[in-house]
């Protein structure tokens, strides 16, 4: 489906969360992506996911309907009511929540545990200079470091973990790659810029 048709589609689904069950716009915006359509006129309804929880939202017409259960019974339901509290928040309660994320990435980018294996786990992401082909996947790697270093009472750890005031291990090493993100991203960036006037050049 074309940029431009997606685009309405979320404007409409926009307006019918906020109506129906008073979503911010916002978080609609920012959270949902499209995913596809399903059915036919005049049953057609346009499916979105959210970018993290993966909790859908279908669209038919003007009215949302949100997928609480989605494949068999066994699978885990989506839209708790965390989930749904979160959709509700104001503005100043996204901003906040903006400002504590954007804090916790700069204090993990300069924080000694990070800069310390920063080019370890810089070197399981494919499109990096230093990237060893058959290693983990970066997720695991930093799964596996936060691991061995809580294992091992590392000071490093103990200070990352009590900054960001949780002991959980895979919440922690998700914090930990943020940046790895960040870097891996813009460097991406880079290159398509280096290609594209390498082009221009070219031509």
């Amino acid at each position: 489906m074309n940029p431009a048709k997606v685009a309405a589609l979320l404007d409409t689904l926009k307006a019918a969360c906020s109506r129906q069950f008073r979503f911010n716009p916002r978080r609609v915006a920012a959270g949902m992506r499209y995913v596809k359509s399903e059915g036919n006129a005049p049953n057609l309804v346009h499916v979105f996911r959210d970018s993290h929880s993966h909790s859908q939202i279908e669209i038919k017409l003007t009215m949302a309907t949100l997928r609480a259960h989605q494949g068999d019974a066994t699978h885990h339901a989506h839209w708790s009511e965390a989930e749904l509290a979160r959709y509700r928040h104001t503005d100043a309660e996204i901003d906040a929540e903006i400002a504590s994320k954007q804090a916790a990435l700069d204090y993990t980018i300069n924080c000694a545990l990070y800069q310390d294996f920063r080019e370890r786990l810089l070197s399981h992401y494919k499109t990096w200079p230093s990237y060893q082909p058959g290693s983990v996947t970066a997720k695991e790697a930093a799964r596996e470091l936060v691991s061995a270093l809580s294992a091992a009472n590392d000071s490093r750890l103990a200070e990352f973990t009590a900054h960001m005031n949780t002991n959980d291990l895979e919440a922690l090493a998700h914090m930990l790659l943020a940046p790895c993100h960040i870097e891996v991203g813009e460097a991406a960036n880079v290159v398509e810029i280096a290609k594209g006037q390498a082009g221009n050049g070219a031509s």
